[in-house]
Parts: structure tokens; sequence; C-alpha cells
């Protein structure tokens, strides 16, 4: 066995236990996903400058949010798993549907939950979808990076076989006696840190101010972020490979990427839209 070759730090997958109550690291993840999120999001809200006036959502309206996309997340993750991954099972298990401490979410599916509820709670607000979009992607790697670390805390998800010699591979106590690529950790960093990184760059750089930017960046550089990760990940064993290396994740990642590429298309040919000036940054000019 290579010398450099890592054991996995084994975690207990509850956090917290009293009698039969217990919470796991990966209910914690979406908790902390949500509340972080909402706070960067309030900071967003709040900061004129970054949109070119007031923003399209009040604080209050955001507040009112947050139970309308956590709802999204949860439903939509759920069915998106029960449909695209594991249906046979569920067809014959249909209660186990509702076994959400058992695991089993989607992103794809969590994310088309939370553009419904973008849309929706968008139309009975009064506000701009598109600048709702903005602000709820802008947030969201937040959450995909919380939960890739409990992914990796519950080793599940894993890679695949890794080259011996490589110095950060790893043996999952459920993945086999070789070792494997820790690909819960690439796609952290893929899908959280560097997503994050350049739509906080882009959010600096004025793109709230431009409707839908974020938003189709988010869908773009996730679906070619995730497209990256499933190059190392172990595909979920009810599937397998599709196609020669083809996996579910890049399946459902490669719409994503044409529909983010031209959402930011159209909303650059768009006329950006006009500043709002404030009453008092106003005053003295004719």
């Amino acid at each position: 066995m290579p010398f450099l070759l890592i054991d996995f730090p084994v975690f207990d997958p509850i956090a917290i236990q009293i009698g039969p109550f217990a919470i796991r690291w990966y209910a914690l993840a979406y908790i902390a996903g949500i509340v972080l999120g909402w706070i960067y999001a309030r900071w967003l809200a709040k900061n004129e400058r970054l949109w070119g006036g007031p923003a399209p959502i009040s604080l209050l309206q955001l507040d009112d949010f947050i139970l309308w996309v956590t709802i999204g997340i949860i439903l939509g993750g759920r069915t998106g798993y029960v449909l695209f991954y594991n249906l046979p099972f569920f067809v014959e298990h249909p209660l186990e549907i509702f076994e959400l401490w058992k695991g089993g979410m989607s992103f794809h599916g969590g994310f088309m939950g939370c553009v419904i509820a973008v849309m929706w709670f968008a139309q009975r607000n009064g506000i701009s979808i598109l600048s709702l979009g903005d602000i709820t992607t802008a947030v969201g790697p937040i959450g995909l990076f919380l939960g890739r670390i409990a992914n990796f805390i519950n080793s599940e998800l894993w890679g695949r076989l890794a080259d011996p010699d490589l110095p950060w591979a790893m043996i999952f106590p459920n993945g086999g006696p070789l070792p494997r690529h820790p690909s819960q950790l690439y796609e952290a960093a893929l899908e959280g840190v560097l997503l994050f990184t350049i739509l906080a760059i882009m959010v600096r750089l004025g793109a709230l101010k431009r409707p839908g930017l974020i938003l189709g960046s988010f869908i773009a550089l996730y679906g070619l972020a995730r497209i990256t990760g499933e190059f190392f990940r172990e595909p979920d064993k009810q599937l397998g490979f599709l196609w020669g290396q083809l996996t579910m994740g890049m399946l459902l990642s490669v719409p994503m990427v044409i529909v983010g590429a031209m959402l930011i298309a159209w909303v650059l040919r768009r006329e950006a839209p006009t500043p709002v000036i404030s009453g008092d940054s106003a005053q003295g000019k004719s």
C-alpha cells in the first residue's frame, strides 16, 4: 500500500442524539446552508450599490421567500431522486419516498423545485423573476458546498477508483478495499468554493444590474462543474454508466449548460436597465 494513501477519517453520521431523537450532519448541512444563504441574501438586498438603486425585493419579502424556497428544494430534490435515480425501487416501496432521513436527494430536482418557488413567489408579490433568481443562485453555492461536505462525512457518493500513487486517494469504509477519489471534496471545491467566488466577483462588478445574468451564469457554470466532477465520481450503483462513460449527472447537466448560455446571451443582448437614482443622490443635478 502506498505510503501516502489516506485512510478515510470515519465520522459518525449523527451529529447530535438525545434519546431516540437524532440530528444528522446532512440535515445540519441543509439548515446551515439555508441560514447562511439567507444572511448573505439579506446583505445583497440591503446593498443598493450592487443594484444601481433599491433592490427589487424587500427584506420582509426575502424573509417570507425563505420558507418557499426551502419547501421547493426539499420537495423537488426528493422528487428528482425518485424519478431520475431510483424509480423502480420506489414503485415497489412507495412509502419510502417519504423517509427523507434515509437520504436520497437530487440537485437537479431541487433546482427545478427552486425555480418553481422563485416563479410562484415572484408573480404573487410583483417581483422580477430574473432578479429573484439572481439572488437565489448567488447564495446557492453555500448550500452546495455544505451538502458535499456532508456527503463526505457520510462516506457516500465517493469517487471512482484512483491511481494508488495519488497522494490524496482514500479507502472509503463502504467503498471496497481499493483507493478512490474523494470526489465529494472535488465537487465541494467546484460547485461550492469556485462557483461562489466567480458569482461573488460578478456581483461586485455589477452583474445584479443586469437581471438574469447571475442566474444564467449559475446554471451554466454549475452544469460545467457537475460534468467535470462526474468524471471522478462513481455512478449510483442502481444506474451505473448510461452510455460509455456518460452518467445520469452528466445527462441532466448538459441542458443546464445550454440553457444557462442562452440566458446569458439573451441578457447581454438586452439594453441594460437604467439605474434607479434615489432622491438624495439626485439633488444638485439638472
